[in-house]
């Protein structure tokens, strides 16, 4: 049974996640406050974590921030504010996917599936052919889901590590931004480019020497992105 943590404050929205969540076969702990919900975090064994970004004594993003620094599991983030800066800066800081309130219970269980599909996909340790992918110092470990660019580690996230490999398996194909979206947040793009251009410009940040001129990561204006080898 997968483990679920859900850091809300408020009560009734946490215990609607949780009933819809429990009800699908997930195991569930809520907690109201920001500094215990990370200590919880990182100190319990959860598959996933949901976490609104306005909480007492800690908020969302410092949460997220200190997760993805020290753990590579599933984020969700949650909140009611709209604004567009507000999506690029929680995604910027490792979350995996990011909802605005309000949102059906439901919605919020097939983000949960995606995304615990895919991470469990691939953290797998199952061998295959083709195991490495080596391009102009870039080398892809899809054994050990290891990035190295000249012998030096690159440390992605998820998700970061989903787009590149995609992208390296099929180089000079051009990927549009939405198809990006569909095919590793496994959810309809609903035209949702942001979550793409925000994890692109992460990855760049952590395998180009200079993200400003990338080599490995195009930018083919108007459409998407392309592996360029």
């Amino acid at each position: 049974m997968k483990n679920i943590l859900i850091i809300e404050d408020e009560k009734s929205i946490a215990e609607l996640e949780r009933d819809y969540l429990e009800s699908h076969g997930y195991q569930v702990q809520i907690e109201g406050r920001g500094d215990i919900g990370l200590q919880l975090a990182l100190e319990g064994s959860y598959d996933l974590i949901i976490v609104d970004v306005m909480l007492p004594k800690l908020d969302g993003f410092e949460i997220c921030r200190e997760i993805r620094a020290r753990q590579n599991i599933p984020i969700i983030m949650v909140t009611s504010k709209k604004e567009e800066i507000d999506k690029i800066r929680g995604l910027g800081l490792g979350a995996d996917d990011y909802m605005t309130k309000p949102f059906s219970p439901s919605e919020l269980v097939a983000r949960v599936k995606a995304h615990l599909s895919r991470f469990e996909r691939l953290t797998a340790d199952k061998p295959s052919l083709g195991q490495h992918i080596q391009i102009r110092g870039l080398t892809i470990d899809k054994q050990a889901r290891r990035v190295t660019i000249h012998d030096e580690e690159a440390m992605l996230t998820t998700k970061e590590y989903e787009l590149l490999l995609l992208l390296a398996s099929h180089p000079n194909r051009v990927f549009e931004k939405e198809k990006l979206f569909e095919r590793i947040w496994g959810l309809d793009s609903n035209g949702d480019a942001a979550t793409v251009t925000v994890h692109i410009r992460r990855l760049r940040e952590k395998i180009e020497h200079d993200p400003s001129n990338p080599q490995y990561i195009e930018t083919i204006w108007g459409v998407g992105y392309r592996f360029k080898v």
